[in-house]
Parts: structure tokens; C-alpha cells; sequence
């Protein structure tokens, strides 16, 4: 299929699918007039690189995951180069929440000083 049609089945721009293309993660043939050619396998590709980017993965963050696919697993996180990369996101997750509880109880603790009767749900 051509990238139109790729685009198009994975709702992702040519533009994005070009940039997946120049970074690695797909691997497109070319025809004799020069038109890349995608296959099925691309669409479940791109589908798990939109996948893990809609949760806050990196566009490289997704490369075991389409390493993973590409050796025939059925699941893109089932390596462990790939749980590796979850092990490592929810490490990010935890301490950004970290980060935000300590500045949550700062800002109420301001609040609390500025505004003694005022309530701080939570």
C-alpha cells in the first residue's frame, strides 16, 4: 500500500509516517517509480507507535516494542527489551507523582498560612 493509504487505515499524517520512517522505526520498500510501499505489517507498527506515544512514551521509547513485533511476537511489549522500557516509564511515572504530591503539600501548606479557615480538599 501506499503511504496515502497507510495514513489513511492508521489515522497518522504522511508527515508523521516520513519522520517514523527516517528514525528507524519503518522500514518502507520502494517501488520502480520510486513510491514507498508499505505492507500489513506496517499498519500494526504504526498502530503500536501511536499506542505508546498516546501514554507518554518517546518516539525511541517505542523502538524495542517494534523490534519485538518485527521478530514475529504477537505483543510488542512481550521482549524484554520492551518490559525493560515499562520498568523504566513507571520508575518516571512514580517519581513525577512524587514530584507533584510534594508540591501539592506545599502549595496547601501556603494555602493553610495564607487562608487559616480556607479548605484543602484532598
Amino acid at each position: 500500500m501506499r503511504i496515502g493509504e497507510l495514513a489513511e487505515r492508521t489515522g497518522v499524517s504522511t508527515r508523521s509516517l516520513r519522520y517514523y520512517e527516517q528514525h528507524g522505526l519503518l522500514r518502507a520498500r520502494r517501488g520502480s517509480n520510486g513510491y514507498r510501499d508499505y505492507s500489513e505489517d506496517d499498519v500494526r507498527l504504526v498502530s503500536e507507535i501511536r499506542a505508546l506515544l498516546s501514554i507518554g512514551f518517546t518516539l525511541e521509547d517505542t523502538r524495542p516494542f517494534i523490534d519485538c513485533l518485527r521478530r514475529g511476537h504477537s505483543s510488542g511489549g512481550s521482549c524484554s527489551e520492551s518490559v525493560e522500557v515499562y520498568e523504566r516509564k513507571l520508575n518516571e511515572i512514580d517519581e513525577e507523582i512524587r514530584v507533584l504530591l510534594a508540591r501539592r503539600a506545599e502549595v496547601a501548606a501556603q494555602l493553610a498560612q495564607s487562608c487559616p479557615g480556607c479548605f484543602v480538599r484532598g
